[in-house]
């Protein structure tokens, strides 16, 4: 590798003082702007790079904000994403993002590298598979705010964002209810993450408070992305009687099960209505159109940002560090669910 350049060099090059260097480049009001110029002009026919990484231990702030998503390919992930950015470039925050593939494992070392990259905070999503929490306890015990959002811990220690998910489930199998439907199933992700339990319990309860009884089996647990539709689809043809109605909590995993069901010649929604989750813009693409829950990830990024910088500060008291937010979802009502 080449040698790097430093201020030295740059000094020998312009025949001036390595303080004055290190002034001019950071453009300190005692050098002359002819000298700043001749100084930067240096620099940069040199190739230097200050040291930011440096500079950043010095002011004991690096600007970066550490964010762990369980996948980068989602239309929700990335509406969050949009949201965070927004409000952090606005404060001149960079985002360090990275994925945990639905590993802990993995989480944990992305954990471990935004802790000894000395992020000035970060932002979880958990793995689906994540249980146990520990590997965040660095930064709780360093004093560095952490905010889990939408995929949160059974008992944070820390402050999350999410969206009422047993009242969004109870909203979307109501509705099947109401249009008629008696044999609806659920398919969710992993149970052991409180998004999915509590979508779980919102189903449970639609059902019960119609004196409709309840199994476990209607819960039909699978990886909630467009490639498991098909495998979803073939595990409804199974089911006897057919369903009359699927409460899918994934928008991209649902029109992929629609598709499917289609070309198997079930009708969509004389034979099955179908309600999905996240508003994405396929529920839009589909045909028929997707009913859906509208999941406010643009805003939920915002609002975690805001929440974070707001610790930041040096005038936040902090009040209830362990306090969730939880912000307001809704049913949007298409084709897909309308047998009435």
């Amino acid at each position: 590798m080449a040698k790097e350049i430093t201020i030295y060099d740059i000094a020998d090059k312009v025949g001036l003082s390595p303080t004055t260097v290190s002034r001019a480049l950071s453009d300190s009001p005692s050098v002359r702007p002819k000298t700043k110029e001749k100084v930067n002009q240096a620099a940069k026919s040199l190739g230097y790079r200050s040291n930011i990484f440096a500079a950043s231990l010095r002011k004991k702030s690096t600007h970066n904000i550490g964010v762990i998503v369980p996948r980068l390919n989602s239309s929700f992930q990335s509406s969050v994403l949009a949201g965070m950015e927004n409000i952090a470039s606005q404060a001149q925050y960079n985002l360090i993002i990275s994925q945990s593939l639905e590993s802990s494992k993995k989480e944990q070392t992305n954990a471990l590298t935004m802790y000894n990259s000395h992020v000035d905070g970060l932002l979880v999503s958990m793995a689906e598979n994540t249980g146990n929490t520990d590997h965040f306890k660095p930064f709780t015990e360093k004093g560095i705010p952490l905010i889990f959002f939408d995929r949160t811990p059974d008992e944070p220690s820390s402050p999350s964002i999410i969206i009422d998910n047993t009242q969004a489930a109870y909203a979307a199998t109501s509705h099947l209810l109401d249009q008629g439907c008696r044999n609806i199933h659920h398919i969710v992700g992993n149970s052991g993450i409180s998004t999915y339990k509590n979508r779980i319990k919102g189903f449970k309860y639609a059902l019960m408070d119609r004196q409709l009884p309840y199994t476990e089996e209607q819960n039909i647990y699978s990886v909630l992305n467009e490639e498991s539709g098909e495998e979803i689809a073939n595990i409804i043809l199974q089911i006897d009687p057919l369903p009359d109605g699927l409460v899918i909590s994934n928008d991209a995993c649902a029109a992929s099960c629609i598709q499917y069901l289609k070309k198997k010649g079930i009708r969509i929604p004389q034979d099955i209505a179908i309600v999905g989750f996240n508003n994405d813009a396929i529920s839009r693409l589909i045909e028929p159109n997707l009913s859906t829950i509208n999941y406010p990830g643009y805003e939920m990024g915002e609002i975690a940002m805001r929440n974070l910088l707001l610790r930041l500060s040096e005038n936040d008291d902090s009040p209830g560090t362990n306090e969730t937010i939880t912000l307001k979802s809704e049913l949007i009502v298409r084709e897909s669910s309308l047998k009435k």
